[in-house]
């Protein structure tokens, strides 16, 4: 019996073939918002590392209307887009100060959830395909030992020759269903941790933020 991928192939049923090709679609759509994300994740954090450089600047000496007439790059990633919403809140903001301020609040947590939630994005896809690759895999095998005893029954025997290929068929699926799920659990959990550290830093950022606010409505 030939156990190459060659043979197998030639040896599944259509169900089992279509089992696999559905599983390749599937790590396929694992891989790509895989990079994707990484290339997104990657891009904002060097943009937002730009922007705390250049921000940091102005609101050292705790100016918010200097940091607010501040000219930035247009690419400032996720921390840029929340602290400008709360600059553009303060701008905009009424002379009581403790409206301001709350207002300047609700302003960087709705940008900050906007900001998470956007990380987010992709993430359902990888643990979509890491929960139910393996039940995929799992379907190809419950039909591939249904083939061997239907063959079995067929042939009047036994042996090991006869059911051989749908054991085999039985296997590929299982092995295919988890050599695609176990990439794409670690890429959710990996991607899952980093968006729950952006989301712990915008939240920090916020705040310091606010401090700054606060000191300057208390003058």
């Amino acid at each position: 019996m030939d156990f190459s991928f060659t043979h197998l192939w030639a040896s599944m049923g259509l169900f089992a073939k279509g089992i696999v090709i559905v599983m390749l679609l599937m790590s396929l759509a694992s891989l790509l918002v895989m990079f994707e994300r990484i290339v997104v994740y990657m891009r904002s954090g060097s943009e937002s590392v730009r922007f705390a450089e250049q921000m940091a600047k102005v609101l050292a000496g705790g100016d918010l209307n200097a940091a607010a007439a501040t000219k930035l790059d247009k690419n400032v990633g996720h921390l840029g887009r929340t602290i400008n919403a709360g600059l553009n809140a303060f701008r905009t903001a009424p002379s009581n100060k403790d409206v301001a301020q709350e207002s300047i609040a609700r302003a960087l947590e709705r940008q900050a959830a906007r900001e998470v939630q956007t990380f987010k994005r992709g993430l359902g896809v990888l643990a979509t395909v890491g929960s139910t690759a393996p039940f995929i895999g799992l379907l190809g095998t419950t039909m591939g030992i249904v083939n061997s005893f239907q063959q079995m029954a067929s042939s009047g025997s036994g042996g090991l020759g006869t059911v051989s290929a749908g054991i085999s068929e039985a296997l590929i699926t299982t092995a295919f269903g988890l050599l695609v799920a176990i990439p794409a659990v670690m890429a959710f959990n990996f991607l899952q941790g980093w968006v729950d550290s952006r989301s712990v830093d915008l939240s920090e950022s916020s705040n310091e933020f606010l401090d700054v606010v606060s000191k300057h409505y208390a003058k």
